[in-house]
């Protein structure tokens, strides 16, 4: 699948129907993930044509992973994979939303909890410092993910 280039009439852009998304100039939009069931922030990647193009066609969501410098299909190895129920753009397409439902533990972080969002930040003492808000594991990442 091949996208065009975003419209350059911003009216076009933002109020039309063509699906022109907007990558940067390393060829990626950000993704933030939620769960489509309470909406709970489950995580945030980053798709290249090639994953969005994955995406749509398939149902099942499709990252590009920095890091390897490679197409990730997510759950692929835990059995967590992630149905997209839907898919949105924001007003200038340059961010993705996906909302998902997830199988198998129902997990989406690779340490084995829900969301990639388990710490809040917090500042005491003059140092900000990380709590574990949750620390319920639906996995064990290294039975999961053995090399």
């Amino acid at each position: 699948m091949e996208f065009s280039s975003p419209a350059k009439d911003k009216a076009a852009l933002e109020e039309g129907a063509a699906f022109t998304p907007k990558f940067d100039v390393n060829g990626l939009v950000t993704a933030v993930v939620t769960d489509e069931r309470d909406g709970e922030l489950l995580m945030v990647a980053f798709m290249n044509a090639e994953a969005l193009s994955l995406t749509l066609e398939t149902g099942i969501a499709h990252y590009y992973s920095r890091s390897r410098r490679a197409i990730w299909k997510k759950g692929e190895t835990s059995g967590n994979l992630q149905t997209v129920k839907e898919l949105r753009t924001d007003c200038d397409q340059d961010a993705i939303w996906l909302k998902v439902s997830v199988a198998g533990h129902d997990a989406t972080c690779h340490t084995g909890r829900r969301s990639c969002f388990y710490r809040v930040a917090t500042f005491k003492d003059g140092d900000a410092k990380l709590e574990i808000a949750d620390d319920e594991r639906h996995f064990d990442p290294e039975d999961v993910y053995k090399a």
